[in-house]
Parts: C-alpha cells; structure tokens; sequence
C-alpha cells in the first residue's frame, strides 16, 4: 500500500501516483491497467492530453473498487471562466465514466487571460455540490496562490508543479506548507535520461542497490511531495513503485541538494496562456 497524505479539508490522497502527460490514447488503456495491476491507486490526467476515456475504460475494467481508487483532471485554458469551467467539467467527467472526482485542478494560471479567479469560484461550486472531493490548482505561484485565497477564502489542497532535484521549488514549497497545500509534483524525474546519470544519483542508487529514478522518487516522498511519474514500460510502472521500502540518509539528501540549478524542462508559468 502506498504512503498516503491528509490534504487542508481532511481528504486524503495518495503519496505516489501515476501520470499518462504524453501518453497515446492507444497506450494509455493498457499503461492505466498496467499500474492498477502493481498497486498504484492515484492517476492523473488532463483534459488537454486527450487520453480521459481510455483512463476510464481501465478505471472500469480494473475491479478496483471505486473508494479505493483516486482520479485527478485538470481544466484546460481555454475552459476558464465560471461557467466555462462547469462545462469543462462536465466533459471530462462524461470521457472518465464518474460520478464524483477526487482533485480537480485549474492546470495553468494563463495569467493574461485573468480568468482564473472565476474558475476557482466554479471549482468552489463543485466541491460544495459534492461533485468532486478536492479542488487544487497546477502550475500557481505564490502570487496566484494569494490572489484565488483572498478572493475566496478557499485555499487550495494542492499545487502540481514541475518539481524535481534539479529545480527542488524550496521558496514555493515553503509558502505551501505555511498556508497548508501539499506540493505535488510533475516531471519528477525531469525527463529522465540525463538527469538520471547524474554521478551524486548513480552513486546513491549504488550505495542503495536501487535505480536512479527510484532514488529520485524516494527523495519527493521524504520531501513530502506527492508524486506522479509516467510510463508505458511494464517494468517501469512496477519499478517506480518500489520506492515504500528503503531510505535515504541525511547524507543522501545533502548530495541531492547539490543538484539544483534551477533549471526547467516546462515552460515558466507566467509565460503559458
């Protein structure tokens, strides 16, 4: 069973997810099944990656019950706006075959677009109606963040941001946890290859008789970062799984540290509209 965190209204969440960004909608059925097989309960999709409804179909073939399971979706750009977003909504709510959401996300603040305070009150309208159990946001700096609090009294329950050891977001993460949002992260493994060979990750994994990616995922856990690495390679979903029994040292994390150059595989957010 995987770790699992208490979000700011009481709802908890898996530590570990699964993410299908990038993902075919012809893998994604089978990469979906595939991680409900080894044990992964948490899947995150968007509307704008096209692949909804073959989550869904796994979600329904899978036999897991629908309690156990945790399934997040992200309003696109273009959806913003009160009444645009509870459309959006209900779109992706038709494409993943449910009832109730657990996290719904606002998946870029499109700051010129200025729209998003209004999405976050539709959001508000959602969870008071019991149609989704969480609301969060993705991709929000501290000044969106302030903006959608003050406005609405509502804080988010999660912020999913590009987050990994070479960009570790220590400033955002600390304004997270004074107004209690869980930091989430996307692009854990920062696209993998190169950051993987790095030598301080090679020479941790080695110490630990692990992977470098399963090093990278262990430190978002201890980091308290909820995490949602993607793949379609079999062997890759079940090993980014076991990362529930070993531990890094405080050595280990001083190493990683090092790592930060403050450098982005996605764009700024300020600069997505």
């Amino acid at each position: 069973m995987t770790n699992t965190i208490t979000l700011n209204n009481g709802v908890t969440m898996p530590q570990l997810g699964f993410g299908v960004f990038q993902v075919s909608t012809q893998d994604t059925e089978d990469a979906v099944a595939e991680a409900l097989r080894v044990g992964y309960r948490s899947i995150d999709t968007a509307a704008i990656y096209g692949n909804e409804e073959p989550v869904g179909r796994a979600l329904a073939a899978s036999g897991v019950a629908r309690d156990e399971l945790f399934v997040t979706t992200k309003l696109w750009n273009t959806d913003q706006g009160y009444d645009e977003a509870l459309r959006a909504f209900d779109t992706s709510m038709g494409k993943l075959g449910l009832e109730q959401l657990d996290l719904y996300l606002i998946h870029w603040p499109a700051a010129a677009r200025d729209r998003y305070v209004d999405s976050w009150r539709a959001l508000g309208k959602l969870l008071a109606d019991g149609r989704v159990r969480a609301i969060g946001v993705s991709n929000f700096q501290p000044a969106h963040l302030e903006k959608v609090i003050e406005a609405t009294d509502t804080v988010p329950a999660v912020n999913q941001v590009e987050l990994h050891p070479r960009l570790p977001q220590e400033e955002l993460r600390r304004f997270h946890a004074e107004h209690g949002i869980a930091t989430e992260a996307w692009s854990p493994l920062a696209q993998g290859g190169d950051l993987l060979r790095e030598e301080v990750l090679t020479g941790i994994a080695d110490k630990h008789g692990r992977t470098p990616a399963q090093v990278v995922l262990r430190w978002h856990l201890q980091l308290g970062n909820v995490v949602i690495p993607k793949s379609v390679t079999p062997s890759r979903i079940a090993e980014n799984f076991a990362v529930f029994d070993f531990e890094l040292d405080q050595g280990d994390l001083d190493r990683i540290a090092t790592l930060d150059t403050g450098q982005r595989v996605g764009p700024h957010p300020d600069e997505v509209n």
